[in-house]
């Protein structure tokens, strides 16, 4: 029984883990300044994965007027800066965070996506929000550690937003994970040997 046992833990190590890798790109900032995503404007900041997957979810600040709630977006992931191309529309959600200086609502919004990705640096463009009321929206600028860019005007400090992807097992092997697989294999075989009397 306790041979079975070993040997069915040492199984599980083999085994390679799901990996999930997130990209953040810094807090939401809410008091300096923001960027319209909507009225045909693109605004786009970069982000980099260290091995390929699939994008599970983006969540990103923005700043609107009281009483709005965000019910749309369209984004797309390129490797060039405002890139359009063929884009997607989804549906989001829109959490109330407070009320900054200006009285504008600082909200999370965030969205579920399947798009597959390899290791690489990529622009996440974000346009056509929606509100009911027609309002504009405008991405949270927080300065943070990317590239940003808008249609416009061309390069801005960067956006807050995360990334989040899931993907079949890690880049590379970590020196750590083979450690303990080698000692778990050598550990099996010096309890065999030891059942056995060999």
């Amino acid at each position: 029984m306790r041979i079975a046992s070993l040997t069915i833990l040492c199984l599980a190590l083999i085994a390679v883990p799901a990996f999930a890798e997130t990209y953040n790109n810094g807090p939401i900032n809410g008091t300096t300044d923001a960027w319209t995503i909507n009225f045909g404007y693109v605004v786009s900041d970069t982000f980099t994965l260290s091995g390929s997957g699939s994008l599970t979810k983006v969540e990103f600040g923005v700043w609107e007027f009281p009483g709005d709630t965000m019910s749309t977006v369209d984004y797309t992931i390129t490797t060039t800066e405002n890139g359009t191309g063929v884009g997607q529309t989804v549906n989001v959600s829109d959490k109330f965070i407070s009320t900054n200086q200006y009285g504008y609502n600082i909200d999370v919004i965030s969205f579920n996506s399947g798009i597959p990705l390899n290791a690489g640096t990529y622009w996440l463009n974000l346009y056509n929000a929606t509100v009911p009321s027609g309002d504009p929206v405008y991405w949270d600028e927080n300065s943070g550690k990317s590239s940003a860019s808008e249609s416009a005007l061309g390069t801005i400090p960067s956006e807050a937003f995360t990334v989040h992807t899931a993907c079949c097992g890690p880049p590379t092997p970590e020196p750590s994970g083979i450690f303990l697989l080698g000692t778990g294999v050598l550990a099996v075989a010096g309890l065999l040997r030891r059942s056995l009397n060999l």
